[in-house]
Order: structure tokens, then sequence, then C-alpha cells
């Protein structure tokens, strides 16, 4: 298949599916290699970024998904019922940023670092859509275990965990005495 009749099936496959598509499958619906689907891909982003045009390519872990560029939201909300937004409190990002850097994690775990039940943090999470269970321990009850979705890279405008920012530890260390000195303050009340 040449270049360019790739490119507009590529198109068509992503903007029919409307969520990310691993590259090994589109790689099989052009039957061509892996690599070189995915530089096909890259192409196409760049010539999306590079024109004026109201969608564009967004790579997620492997994957690659058709979306609007962030810049035409204000005239998608005039035709479109406002999306729905979410507000992460500071109990709901602590505890997805547990998740995040966990993963996969069950809630005791969890409930272990934050020191008080996260039962409602997690069930809104995953309301939410950024959070999904990924399996069970292979323990006792077998407990759910929890790890971030492809709305959470979404969201936050990362393409892998891997690009989450690295704590050093010096930055842990000043959260333990933050926190320690915030529980010292709620048993003083």
């Amino acid at each position: 298949m040449d270049r360019q009749r790739a490119k507009a099936v590529l198109e068509a496959v992503l903007f029919t599916m409307g969520e990310a598509v691993e590259v090994e499958r589109l790689a099989s619906v052009i039957e061509e290699e892996r690599e070189w689907t995915r530089e096909l891909l890259v192409e196409m982003k760049e010539e999306y970024e590079s024109r004026e045009c109201g969608v564009t390519l967004i790579e997620l872990e492997n994957s690659f998904q058709m979306c609007t560029k962030a810049e035409m939201y204000e005239y998608l909300i005039k035709i479109a019922k406002t999306p729905r937004k979410y507000v992460l409190t500071d109990t709901l990002l602590e505890t997805l940023s547990i998740i995040a850097y966990k993963q996969p994690v069950a809630k005791a775990e969890i409930e272990k670092i934050r020191g008080v039940s996260c039962d409602h943090a997690v069930n809104r999470l995953v309301e939410f859509g950024l959070v999904a269970e990924v399996g069970r321990m292979d323990a006792p009850g077998r407990p759910l275990l929890f790890g971030t979705t492809e709305e959470f890279l979404r969201s936050f405008g990362v393409r892998s965990l891997e690009e989450l920012p690295e704590l050093s530890a010096v930055q842990i260390e000043e959260f333990k005495i933050q926190a320690e000195q915030e529980a010292s303050v709620q048993l003083d009340i």
C-alpha cells in the first residue's frame, strides 16, 4: 500500500473508532510493519499540528487517537452541551497520585498510605474514568487492584506513565514531615 493511501486508511480508522487504537492493530489493518505504521502516524500527527485544522493525533502509550484540538473547545461548547467537568479535590488528587505511582494498587495499600478510608475517593475516580479495576491481588479475599486509564493520560497531558515527574528523596522527606505536622495539628483539635 502506498504512503498516502495508508495514511488515508489510518485516518479513517482513527476517526471512526473515536478512541485510542494500538499501533499493532493499526499496522495489521494496513498490512504493514509496526515501525513503518508508527512512522506514518507520527508524520500524520506533525501534519495535523502544522496546518490550520480542528483535529490532531495524540499518542498514548503504544496507541494513537484522533482528537479535537484544545483551542477548538470554545467553539464546541457553542453547539454541544457543556462537557462534564469534574473537580478533583485534594483528597481525590492525593488518592489519584498514589494510584498513578504505585499501580496496580489495592485499596488497603492506599488507605495505609493515606491513613483514612479511600472508598469514596476511588469510586469517584472510577466514575470520572481516571482510574479502573485492573485485576485482583493473589491474596486472601482477592482484593481489587486499581490503575490509571488512558483518560488519565489525556487529562494530564502525558503520553505514558514514564512521563510522570519523579520525586527526589528530599521531596519525599519534606512531604512526610508536612504530613506528620498536619496529622499532629488535627489531633490537637
